[in-house]
């Protein structure tokens, strides 16, 4: 398999894990308003989707990183 298609896919899959987490937290949001749940479970899912997107946030600085010892 070529190589830049196998970072092309895990960009694609890191897009896709960032975009979920951001539809999980609109909803659990707006699930936590209607049935009025205290703050303190809100900031726990809110402490859940920024660990979720520090992860990702990971995810692609190791992408930068293999594409970038690639180019040397």
């Amino acid at each position: 398999m070529d190589r830049n298609s196998e970072e092309a896919r895990r960009g694609r899959r890191i897009a896709l894990i960032i975009a979920g987490i951001g539809l999980f937290w609109i909803l659990i949001t707006a699930i936590g308003s209607e049935y009025g749940w205290s703050q303190r479970t809100r900031a726990f899912f809110d402490l859940l989707v920024l660990a979720g997107f520090g992860g990702a946030l990971w995810m692609t600085y190791q992408l930068w990183r293999s594409r970038r010892n690639d180019k040397d």
